[in-house]
């Protein structure tokens, strides 16, 4: 598929794969496909970050190669690592087989059929151009980040005992953070940047009439209307997105109609992940939101 020839129609792309993007985020994805610039996504978990790339690669008919990142990350793991295995059997055939010479079997132990691609390299490699996810960057350490560079500057890798493979057709790369750490600045420098946020009522009521679609309407506009006032609270983590909507899913799977102080105690561990947080509402919260719900008519003071 074309890649979108400006912000409006980066918009009804995403809005075609159920993707509710604000025009700054909308603008910014333009600008990386436009520009061939990495994106740098950053915003607290589940506020759609991962789901934009997923999005982008259905859209656009695209390979995704998603890289997840973590604590001790290294090359042999990201971007390649030779056949050891094979190696090994090569040298033996040619012990066997008496043949001459070390440097054509230098040569044969470090071709090109050696290396076994990871999702770094296996995004340089492609047919076409691949979506690139490299997911929560902040998770890996450091140094990481300086490996990336070269990647993300030039869509190539350097391979000291190989040399350089360029790509044919560049990565559209797509780097999720969630700052539990500051990436560095030469690495942002390299991307385009923007900063995803919790979307309004608004957009996550659309959201919700899409991704939950057995809900009817009062149980979304109380369902978001809940969620956006729990997030308002100093919670330890606040819902994102992503749980609004398992949230309502989960009350449809249980035939509510309408929130209540039991249905929501009953189902705080799909919307919250830390005890701390489902004691608070338990203890009174929640139940202030009700009665705000309800004062707004939002939610009926005897519902069925």
């Amino acid at each position: 598929m074309t890649r979108p020839a400006s912000v409006d129609e980066t918009l009804a792309l995403l809005a075609g794969e159920d993707y509710l993007a604000g025009r700054p985020l909308a603008t910014a994805v333009f600008l990386a496909l436009r520009l061939g610039r990495p994106l740098l996504l950053e915003g607290e978990a589940g506020v759609g970050k991962t789901e934009l790339a997923k999005v982008l690669a259905r859209a656009l008919q695209a390979p995704l190669i998603r890289l997840q990142c973590y604590e001790g990350l290294d090359i042999t793991s990201a971007a390649y690592e030779w056949n050891v295995a094979r190696q090994m059997l090569e040298i033996r055939i040619a012990e066997a087989g008496h043949e001459a010479g070390r440097e054509p079997l230098l040569r044969k132990l470090y071709s090109r059929e050696m290396l076994i691609e990871r999702p770094l390299l296996q995004a340089l490699t492609q047919p076409v151009s691949p979506i690139l996810l490299i997911d929560e960057l902040d998770r890996a350490d450091e140094p990481f980040e300086a490996f990336l560079l070269e990647v993300l500057s030039e869509s190539q890798l350097s391979v000291p005992e190989f040399g350089t493979i360029r790509a044919e057709h560049p990565p559209i790369v797509v780097i999720t953070s969630n700052r539990t750490r500051e990436i560095h600045d030469a690495l942002k420098r390299r991307c385009l940047y923007a900063w995803v946020d919790y979307p309004d009522a608004a957009r996550e009521l659309d959201i919700i009439r899409r991704k939950a679609t057995g809900a009817g309407e009062r149980l979304a506009q109380q369902v978001v209307g809940f969620v956006q006032r729990a997030r308002a609270l100093d919670l330890f983590k606040a819902p994102g997105v992503a749980e609004t909507i398992d949230w309502a899913n989960a009350l449809v799977a249980l035939d509510t109609l309408s929130l209540d102080p039991q249905s929501v105690s009953d189902t705080l561990g799909v919307l919250l992940k830390y005890q701390d947080d489902i004691a608070r509402i338990d203890a009174g919260a929640g139940a202030a939101i009700l009665e705000e719900l309800r004062a707004e008519g939002i939610l009926e003071r005897h519902p069925a």
